[in-house]
């Protein structure tokens, strides 16, 4: 296929997404060694394409211009020495290096490539993938929650916290959801939340602690961080456990000093980080300090994932579908903050 070529959203200076991004022609990129390349059928919306977009996203920084996009869904069409195996699967799967899937066509480590599970749509499974097993992986994996215990999930109506509310829900724990607004609050109690408290009309805390009579919380899901993420330790119960998971409040958050020792320390409570990076099993880390999960551990989450969709404990959000041409318009819509679940493009 040498000289072929395709359509991809790429950053080509930085700003809002309307400004940040052109639909260029660029050349069908070619898999390596224990990679595959996906013939794009679904991409999926994610905070950080928007830090990507103003240039304020320091762990995926690549020079400009680049292609935008961390998630796909489509057929394998070709495939790496070590990957063949998945020549011809319906996939979804995270674009190596987490950038370049909004395009026609990815390049994705296998490590990193699922099959998508039997009964979704190219539409719902782009909205599965991430969500589901980056929050199994915290509320199960690193956050071990037990039935009869209280979790607080942050932006609960978004892709990644509509997720955890399911999971939790399904797990047997009682579910606090904090949201923006009336229809993210229903959406909320919909999935499961046993109680939904509204974070613009004030400071969430009181109402949690009311809700658990004073005792606090077992987890926190936060993929908020920032103000939010302070304001939540005090919430928590004796061994609480607050996971971290994003920082949609602002990206600069995650290079900044933010929780002080002491309430760790008085509230006798655990901070535990939280990010879906699945490597082969074995492999030695790439840097001090990241840590990414074994293989096996995402084929054990994938199964139970399909088993809870297969018994309809579980769904996938979807709150908008667009064309890949609206593609920038709907980030706007996301910086925004005017978006539930998942935004999914369709190509």
């Amino acid at each position: 296929m040498t000289g072929e070529t395709m359509q991809a959203w790429r950053v080509v200076r930085h700003g809002a997404p309307s400004e940040a991004l052109e639909l260029q022609e660029v050349p069908v990129p070619e898999p390596g060694t224990n990679e595959v390349r996906v013939r794009t059928a679904a991409t999926v919306l994610n905070f950080n394409e928007v830090d990507g977009c103003r240039g304020r996203y320091l762990t995926v920084n690549p020079p400009l211009p680049y292609t935008l996009g961390m998630e796909v869904v489509g057929v394998v069409d070709a495939a790496g020495p070590g990957a063949e195996q998945w020549i011809g699967h319906r996939v979804m799967a995270t674009a190596t290096g987490a950038f370049g899937a909004h395009a026609e066509a990815v390049i994705c480590g296998a490590e990193m490539v699922f099959d998508v599970p039997p009964g979704l749509d190219d539409r719902d499974a782009a909205a599965f993938f991430f969500p589901f097993h980056l929050a199994y992986l915290g509320l199960h994996t690193r956050g071990n929650v037990r039935p009869g215990e209280w979790v607080v999930v942050h932006a609960a109506a978004g892709g990644i916290g509509s997720a955890a509310v399911q999971l939790a829900a399904a797990a047997g724990a009682h579910v606090i959801a904090t949201a923006g607004g009336p229809e993210k609050l229903a959406l909320c109690r919909e999935l499961g939340a046993e109680v939904a408290i509204d974070y613009r009309a004030g400071d969430f805390a009181p109402e949690v602690l009311e809700a658990t009579g004073g005792r606090g919380v077992d987890v926190v899901f936060d993929t908020v961080g920032g103000e939010v993420g302070a304001r939540s330790l005090p919430c928590l119960a004796w061994g609480g456990r607050h996971l971290v998971v994003g920082f949609s409040s602002g990206i600069e958050e995650e290079d900044e000093a933010g929780i002080t020792p002491r309430p760790l320390c008085f509230g006798s409570i655990s901070l535990v980080g939280v990010m879906l990076s699945y490597q082969p099993d074995g492999e030695p880390r790439p840097f001090p300090g990241i840590n990414r999960t074994d293989r096996s551990v995402g084929d054990a989450v994938q199964r139970e994932l399909e088993q809870l969709l297969a018994a309809g404990v579980i769904r996938p959000v979807v709150g908008r579908e667009v064309t890949h041409l609206e593609l920038p318009a709907a980030l706007d819509a996301m910086e925004q903050r005017l978006t539930t679940g998942r935004t999914v493009v369709m190509w």
